[in-house]
Order: C-alpha cells, then structure tokens, then sequence
C-alpha cells in the first residue's frame, strides 16, 4: 500500500489509473469501514482509502480533538484488506488557507435531522468530500448507508455538480447483537455498550408497527422516542421517512426509519429502510 501525505504524491501515484474507487474515512477504523473497502475493491483499476478527520464538521463542543486516532491500527487494517494507495493529507495539505469558499447543500436536505441538530455539519460534509473529489479524481467512490443522510447529500451534490463520480451505498454493517458499527462505539462504557442496541431495536420495533398495518407515524415515531426515554437515552429523533428525500411520506412510498440518540455522552445514529411498503 502507498501513503501519499500530499495532493503531488497522491495524483502522481494515481495517474495511470483510469477508474480509482474511492472510500473517504476519519480513521478508527471498524470491520464496517474494512467492509466498505472490500465493496470498493471489484469497482476499480485502483483502491483509495483517505484517512483525514475534518475539522469543518465538528461544532464547537464536539469532540474533534479527542477523536479516536489509530494509525498504526489503521494502516494495518487497509493493507490486510487490499487498499492500494492511502491519503492522508495533514490540515496544512488539504487547507493550506482558510477554506472560505465551502459547499452550501440544499437546505430541504441539509437542514433537517442531523443538520437541525447539528449546524453546518453537512457544509462541512460536502466540502471536504469536494475536495477529497478533486484530489483523488475517483470514478467511483462507497460511503455507508449508516450515515444515510450523508449518502443523500454526496448523492445530490454529485448531481448537481455534473461530478463524474459514482456514488455507491454500503449496507451498514453490524455486531452479533444488531449495534451499528461506529467509531464513536468506543466511547461506550460495558454498561451502555450493552444497552446501546436498543437503539437499533427501537428501529425495528418501528418498521415492524407499519408492517403490521398501523398508519399514524406520528404515533409510532413519538413511542420510540418515549422508549429510549424511558431508558435513559436522550433522543434527538425517530422518525419515519419517504426514502426519496427524507421528507413526509406520501401514500406507498418506500421508508426509511432514522434515529439518533445520545446515551451517556455519546451520541449515536441508526437508520433501517422498510421494503414493500404498503399503502398508507
């Protein structure tokens, strides 16, 4: 695996290369990102992995200097599975000037759910993966699905723009108990890494309500809430949207159920798409 720490090296080492698949990282690396890479692995003549944690997508208050940094592990992890170049470009590389101009997405899209609980984070999304774009020059790039607002927002930004890449979804990938691999898992205590799948049940306790016929989301979507509540979660949203846009859903359309949750000090997110809707 070739380590390129800057935008030179990166496109030198890649200009033979006609089709690089890309997957976009912050590092800590989990089985659902190795996943990921070996999804990207058949998709192109060169497999690019990119560790950089951005800084324009944390908020003040969050936890950018204490994220989870594991190199070694890291470097370990992409090597074992096939990745053939690695970026990863210092701050200084990838913003050697205060990045003034920035990726402002639709706000239908950007400022709902995430973006309403956290502001500006997909600017900050938008821009870095912009720039990652420019950098690598991928014809195609995975982002997971667990992240499912994310995925929608490249998606759309990528249409917008004209950008010549293809964006692929990853299934999330999850532990034996349900739990939804994320960096931020390790932030858990044994305690709350136990309770921590609830989250993930209350999704399916959710697609299973309108699989079984019951038509008032609102009432599904505030009895999960009360349900983490009631264990000592602080939600954010649970909430039943059309897949197209995550707006309301109109009578037969495909759903996807998102939630995000803060337990102790950690916040975590979810999502489950719900198949072969029936009408509402």
């Amino acid at each position: 695996m070739y380590i390129a720490h800057t935008i030179e090296e990166l496109r030198g080492r890649l200009s033979a290369s006609k089709r690089p698949a890309f997957v976009p990282t912050m590092g800590n690396l989990h089985d659902g990102h190795i996943a990921l890479m070996k999804q990207a692995k058949p998709l192109g003549d060169a497999t690019v992995a990119s560790i950089f944690v951005n800084r324009l997508q944390f908020l003040p208050h969050e936890d950018f200097d204490t994220y989870p940094r594991t190199w070694d592990s890291d470097c370990e992890k992409l090597r074992a599975a096939g990745c053939d170049v690695l970026f990863a470009p210092t701050e200084k590389v990838l913003y050697p000037e205060p990045q003034t101009c920035k990726v402002h997405p639709d706000p239908a899209l950007a400022d709902i759910l995430e973006g309403h609980f956290r502001p500006g984070f997909f600017i900050g999304v938008c821009t870095v993966v912009m720039k990652l774009f420019q950098c690598v020059q991928p014809r195609v790039a995975v982002f997971g699905k667990k992240d499912y607002q994310q995925l929608m927002m490249i998606r759309h930004m990528v249409r917008q723009f004209a950008l010549p890449v293809e964006i692929v979804g990853g299934e999330t990938f999850r532990a034996d108990d349900g739990l939804a691999l994320s960096s931020r898992n390790g932030y858990l205590s044994k305690d709350e890494r136990a309770e921590a799948v609830q989250l993930s049940k209350a999704l399916k306790a959710m697609a299973e309500a309108v699989r079984a016929g019951e038509r008032d989301l609102a009432a599904i979507e505030a009895r999960a809430m009360q349900s983490l509540a009631q264990r000592g979660w602080q939600p954010d949203y649970l909430v039943l949207r059309r897949r197209s846009d995550l707006q309301a859903p109109e009578a037969g359309e495909p759903l996807v159920a998102l939630a995000a949750a803060r337990l102790g000090n950690t916040r975590l997110i979810d999502n489950l798409e719900i198949e072969a809707l029936p009408a509402l």
